[in-house]
């Protein structure tokens, strides 16, 4: 399903592992991650067009994944990856993972929507340990000469994903070291890298969706779409707590249960005439006391974006 704005622009909805509990932190850890088939199965019940990888070979191989997708009528969204780029010693090996990311992209080729490599930092153990911090207290952010090699490191990727035919974007997001609104507005001014505007870690980084989906129109093509509960960001940020208190309050919630204006962000994105997947993203840890509770809560989303036109 698709929705057609006012401007031109057509909006593709998407589903994301982490919606269901499957993400890099539970993935391969946490026994009660729900199979690919099986996650796989709820997406395209929930009606939606597309699915994000989620962590590297998660959802299937070069092999499996095609005929999966196929099966489902899905299409594959991106794939989120991060990279150390501020440490060229860590940054070099890890562009193999970039090269296997590609390779899975390369073997869904042909979708009318090419999937997007979701480029993010790999942030630090200090910003994993104070989650939304840097938006009040810049210390912990890079300096002068981490944003220097964060850029090097940053165009280094970029190129490497254009060369393979790949429009890269990047996703700011909590405990990185792209966190904050001022970090954001710097990444956008070292770098040329198209930015994944994701609203609910964009509202930890103390930014305002509205306001950043006019500001920086020109350079989103990507959109993770999320809600949020400010009292429980704010009050995890208060306590200093880690960021998996994020998850494990469920900070991020349903569309439209949260102080996120859905309804303001999707008139926003009309307005600009964004054309592209819309990943809409509940991040939850997997419940062993209500494992059907996400994808009922994935249903409902899709409901809820049906009845605003999408």
């Amino acid at each position: 399903m698709t929705g057609d704005d006012a401007t031109g622009g057509t909006m593709v909805l998407a589903n994301a592992p982490v919606s269901y509990g499957a993400f890099e932190i539970t993935v391969g850890v946490d026994p009660n991650v729900p199979d690919p088939v099986t996650l796989l199965d709820r997406v395209h019940a929930a009606g939606y067009d597309g699915v994000d990888l989620g962590p590297l070979g998660y959802l299937g191989d070069v092999q499996t994944l095609p005929t999966r997708l196929a099966e489902r009528e899905l299409g594959l969204v991106g794939g989120y990856l991060e990279l150390p780029f501020s440490e060229p010693d860590r940054f070099a090996p890890e562009l193999a993972n970039l090269d296997a990311l590609l390779d899975i992209f390369d073997a869904v080729s042909g979708q009318k929507l090419a999937p997007k490599p979701t480029l993010a930092d790999a942030g630090s153990e200090i910003r994993s340990r104070y989650p939304g911090r840097a938006a009040i207290d810049r210390s912990v952010g890079l300096d002068d000469a981490g944003w220097e090699r964060l850029a090097d490191g940053l165009a280094t990727a970029v190129a490497r994903c254009r060369e393979r035919g790949y429009d890269p974007t990047f996703h700011h997001h909590t405990a990185t070291y792209i966190e904050a609104q001022w970090e954001i507005e710097r990444l956008l001014e070292v770098s040329d890298v198209g930015l994944c505007l994701d609203t609910g870690h964009l509202l930890l980084g103390r930014g305002d969706p509205i306001t950043a989906i006019r500001e920086w129109s020109d350079r989103i093509n990507h959109v993770h779409l999320k809600d949020a509960r400010l009292d429980r960001l704010e009050e995890i940020v208060a306590e200093a707590a880690p960021v998996q208190e994020i998850w494990r309050r469920k900070a991020f919630c349903a569309l439209g249960d949260g102080d996120i204006d859905i309804e303001r962000v999707l008139a926003g994105l009309g307005e600009i005439g964004y054309s592209g997947w819309l990943v809409v993203e509940q991040d939850v840890l997997p419940d062993p006391d209500n494992p059907n509770e996400p994808a009922e809560d994935q249903r409902r989303n899709r409901e809820y974006l049906r009845g605003h036109g999408l």
